[in-house]
């Protein structure tokens, strides 16, 4: 009898290209003349950004550099959450943006929802943060790689440990 064949749907972000990002952004904050004189950082702690900056406006400014990094690094915006926007010392203002790592149960259920009005015969397993699927033909995991990368997901979604 063959082997069923089966791959992983997972949702994560690569850390040393947002690290390389912030790097970046650090740098470019460093040389723009809109931010000469400003308090305007950009740091990375654990899985979260840290946005600093004299006022509201700059701290766009911020974000849009980062934006614009972390898309040159390949990495998907889908995946930042912002935090609300919180008063820091010396008058300046902060914001914390959450990296999101892995798939939470609502969105693993909207997903086998998806891939079950698919019609394609598979079977479907919430493994943590990731969602495994099983099934005898390539070709039908092929099709629910189609269906699933055709709806309209909140973070970037990825298809891994295709066996």
């Amino acid at each position: 009898m063959a082997k069923d064949s089966s791959f992983d749907i997972v949702s994560e972000v690569d850390f040393s290209e947002v690290k390389n990002a912030v790097t970046l952004a650090t740098k470019e904050i460093k040389t723009r003349y809109d931010f000469k004189g400003s308090i305007s950082s950009i740091t990375l702690d654990n899985e979260e950004i840290v946005l600093v900056s004299d006022d509201e406006y700059k701290l766009e400014q911020l974000k849009d550099v980062l934006i614009s990094k972390l898309i040159q690094r390949n990495v998907s915006i889908k995946n930042i959450d912002y935090g609300k926007l919180e008063g820091a010392s010396g008058g300046t203002v902060r914001q914390r943006t959450k990296l999101i790592q892995g798939i939470d149960k609502d969105l693993a259920r909207d997903i086998i929802a998806i891939i079950k009005n698919s019609g394609v015969k598979v079977k479907t397993q919430i493994q943590d943060d990731q969602i495994r699927v099983t099934g005898k033909n390539r070709d039908d995991l092929q099709a629910i790689i189609s269906a699933v990368r055709q709806a309209e997901m909140p973070i970037d979604i990825q298809f891994i440990n295709y066996r």
